[in-house]
């Protein structure tokens, strides 16, 4: 049985483009389309992100729906990303650069009323993966091994 809860992602490269995904001990592979170089074997890293954010919407508006008891029957959410030029739109910080645009439509079936529908709309956007895309986000990234080479040399 796969432990859910480990949350450890490994992805591994050779020669080419095409990557070699274990997420939880679950296989993925992400590739590049051949007209940049790769081989077209899986999703690019960009539909991967789509992918978390749409299925973690789909994913909080049922669980709200659910607890709710709402005749929600199913989510199903559209998403596109692209980048566009930060002068055309009017809530960016920076004007002078591309900027990314993510865009989610979401269908909602069952017997909803309205005021219920612009709810879930609201829940929508508090998803936990649409809370990071919207946040500053901290990353730190490091050569494995770097750290006690150079520490080896000063000794």
């Amino acid at each position: 049985m796969k432990n859910l809860e480990d949350n450890r992602m490994v992805v591994r490269t050779g020669t080419g483009l095409r990557t070699d995904v274990t997420a939880n001990g679950y296989a993925l592979v992400a590739d590049e389309p051949a007209s940049v170089g790769g081989t077209a074997s899986g999703p690019t890293p960009y539909v991967y992100l789509l992918a978390a954010l749409g299925s973690c919407t789909a994913m909080t508006v049922r669980m709200y729906a659910d607890r709710k008891r709402w005749p929600l029957e199913a989510v199903t959410v559209h998403l596109s990303h692209k980048k566009v030029r930060a002068r055309d739109c009017e809530e960016c910080e920076t004007k002078d650069r591309k900027i990314d645009q993510i865009v989610l439509d979401i269908k909602l079936a069952g017997p909803l009323e309205e005021p219920q529908r612009r709810r879930i709309l609201e829940i929508a956007e508090r998803c936990p993966v649409h809370r990071t895309l919207e946040s500053e986000v901290m990353m730190e990234t490091s050569l494995v091994g770097i750290e006690d080479r150079a520490l080896t040399k000063r000794g």
